[in-house]
């Protein structure tokens, strides 16, 4: 999915000014660019889309199916210093703030904004949802990374974002621990190469479960990584029920994930859901094929 902008440039959006005092520590020492995270919770994974005449160049496009109402976190600690909304063209709705040393980030085409100018914001505060107003074709979330009105080649986590490409990238934003911290594993890492993240759902402040689909072997992963008490043993579970079959789960005490549960599944619909403690979840039957 690509989705296009008609004219960033016709909402007359001019460069932020940057006051001098923002882009130095007292008077010589400057001040280094914040460790930017995605802008979605903790082991979301989308699509972070850059192309050619995009506007502006340097922004990326975060795409996921069905990310229209889907949390958006500030990634970087800061001030709130714009909160608006151009209508059905360029941004829409959307929300910048500053994090000081001339760096600012953009988040547009939003279908919630839920901050106001002037508040203060932590790395991980749920700014807005995700959607499809201004001037798009389709939901997604446009994310800029700026420093004195000059949009950056984005960097998330330390990784740099591939120019242009359509590149899958995973969350660590407000994980245990911050950013990057917290439990070692990924998804991926718990499943194996090849799987991908399709779902998840939160278990309190005490993990999340994940439902992952590999494309090569037609086979989904579920797998619970923990939040809370990590490195030690305590109940988690994971389970994957491919109708038709006989629910698979793993369950015990673990020190930082349950599973993974691996089961062929192309072209069928699975129940699928964890625990950590007392907080559970099961899907219905869903994601067919």
């Amino acid at each position: 999915m690509r989705t296009i902008h008609k004219t960033l440039a016709a909402a007359g959006l001019a460069a932020v000014v940057v006051t001098p005092a923002l882009a130095f520590v007292g008077q010589s020492q400057a001040v280094a660019k914040p460790n930017f995270q995605m802008p979605f919770r903790c082991g979301y994974t989308a699509t972070a889309a850059t192309f050619g005449g995009h506007s502006p160049a340097n922004a990326v496009d975060f795409q996921k199916a069905g990310i229209t109402g889907d949390p958006v976190l500030a990634s970087a600690g800061g001030t709130v210093s714009r909160v608006a909304n151009e209508g059905s063209t360029s941004y829409g709705r959307w929300i910048e703030i500053n994090h000081g040393g001339g760096y600012t980030t953009r988040y547009a085409h939003l279908s919630a904004q839920q901050v106001r100018v002037g508040q203060k914001v932590a790395l991980g505060t749920q700014i807005g949802k995700a959607g499809a107003t201004g001037g798009v074709s389709g939901p997604h979330l446009h994310f800029e990374e700026r420093r004195n009105g000059a949009v950056l080649r984005a960097t998330l986590n330390g990784r740099a974002v591939p120019y242009p490409g359509h590149t899958p990238f995973t969350s660590r934003n407000k994980c245990t621990g911050g950013g990057g911290g917290g439990n070692p594993y990924t998804p991926q890492k718990a499943c194996g190469s090849g799987f991908a993240v399709v779902d998840s759902k939160a278990l309190g402040k005490a993990g999340r479960t994940y439902l992952l689909y590999n494309k090569g072997s037609g086979k989904n992963c579920v797998t619970t990584l923990k939040s809370t008490s990590l490195g030690k043993k305590t109940a988690a579970s994971a389970f994957l029920e491919v109708k038709g079959a006989k629910r698979t789960t793993d369950a015990g005490n673990f020190s930082y994930y349950a599973g993974p549960v691996i089961k062929s599944a192309a072209g069928k619909c699975v129940k699928w859901g964890g625990s950590v403690g007392a907080t559970r979840y099961a899907s219905p039957f869903e994601h067919c094929g």
